[in-house]
């Protein structure tokens, strides 16, 4: 990791989702990557460390329109910034 991306402090909130007021494209173009109860997780949509929950896709449903379906889920949420190889 360079000392650049140590130096950036991630969000409390953040969404992938554009249509949300805690999207933030230049922080998820660093490649965030969550750590939720000791595991890495791949299918978060919004996470709030403060709060403690994450928002997961419940796989491929959509609701009536057009949106991915999320479960909210509770327990300690770690952003981190994954290195690049």
């Amino acid at each position: 990791m360079t000392d650049q991306t140590q130096n950036i402090e991630l969000p409390d909130r953040l969404s992938v989702e554009e249509s949300s007021p805690y999207y933030n494209e230049a922080v998820l173009a660093l490649d965030v990557g969550i750590r939720f109860k000791g595991q890495d997780k791949t299918n978060v949509i919004e996470y709030c460390v403060s709060e403690g929950w994450i928002r997961v896709a419940a796989g491929n449903a959509k609701d009536r329109f057009g949106n991915q379906l999320a479960i909210k889920v509770h327990g300690p949420v770690e952003p981190y910034i994954r290195p690049r190889s």
